[in-house]
């Protein structure tokens, strides 16, 4: 990876100003054999932002993600895309209130200045009607994407209620990988775990080991995630998981507490347990080093 000061800006003053959600350097994620000559990149991961969210766990619930846009906005070298994994919207049963809450979350993120953003659905947003609302706003809820030799793969386990793939999802996913040489370098991203992280919190997706099992087979595959508003790292063989904080409040560790409601907002420490995540590579052998980083107060 080439060395920071050569690109415009220090790591430092990077992790400074993106302050929130989470930014990943991408060239040699775990086990990743880039070829010669091909292009180190990073990219920004932005997670449950749950807009329209009002409550004591975040006093700044409208101006989060404001925050968020202007700090990805001041980067002085823009990431080459942008991808929010999941729960857009904080849930509401009423189908226009969603729609008007998709709305006001489409026109906020409008104003960043990168060129390719891109979408995926959390079960706040879709589970209420199987993404039927998400996809008028945003398009499809699973689908695939090139970016500089690494084939990117988006699984939607949020839009059946039942926090399921679906058989059809799964044989689609089949067909794609058939297509990626065993050596591929693959990202995928899904917004609950693949795992069976807690399912009695519904941090889990019923059918994530057969998507899994698909996966195995090819030897370079990372998979982020967020809906668990913390850090969290998990290896299925070969494969590591690694969720991101999200951007509205924290959860407590699983079973850690009675409930999975949401930590209290702390004004002598605010944004405690949000933040960003840092992932990049000095070398195109070395092991991926995952750096957590606090939120700092605007």
């Amino acid at each position: 990876m080439a060395k920071q000061r050569d690109e415009g800006y220090s790591r430092r003053d990077f992790m400074r100003l993106a302050g929130l959600g989470g930014v990943v350097f991408a060239s040699n994620l775990p086990g990743f054999s880039l070829a010669a000559g091909q292009d180190d990149f990073f990219f920004v991961q932005l997670s449950d932002t749950h807009w329209g969210f009002e409550g004591p766990p975040n006093p700044d619930a409208k101006g989060t993600l404001k925050k968020a846009v202007a700090a990805v906005n001041a980067l002085e070298r823009q990431p080459d895309f942008i991808m929010f994994t999941g729960d857009l919207t904080h849930t509401t049963d009423s189908p226009v209130e969603r729609r008007k809450r998709l709305a006001e979350f489409k026109d906020i993120v409008a104003d960043i200045k990168v060129k390719t953003v891109r979408f995926m659905p959390g079960e706040h947003d879709a589970s209420l009607d199987n993404g039927k609302a998400f996809q008028e706003f945003f398009g499809p809820t699973h689908y695939t994407f090139e970016h500089k030799g690494v084939h990117f793969i988006v699984l939607d386990n949020v839009s059946d209620p039942r926090a399921s793939i679906g058989d059809e999802q799964l044989a689609w996913l089949a067909a794609d990988l058939q297509k990626q040489p065993a050596e591929a370098p693959i990202v995928v991203f899904t917004h609950r775990p693949l795992f069976d992280l807690y399912p009695q919190w519904d941090w889990a997706t019923r059918d994530g080991a057969k998507a899994v099992e698909l996966l195995m087979p090819h030897k370079n595959v990372v998979v982020f995630y967020g809906h668990i508003h913390q850090e969290h790292h998990q290896m299925t063989g070969h494969i590591a998981h690694h969720a991101a904080k999200g951007l509205m409040f924290p959860l407590p560790e699983a079973g850690k507490a009675p409930t999975r409601t949401p930590l209290p907002w702390n004004p002598a420490e605010p944004y405690k347990g949000l933040g960003f995540r840092g992932i990049d590579t000095g070398s195109r052998t070395a092991a991926t080093t995952l750096t957590e980083f606090p939120v700092i107060k605007a």
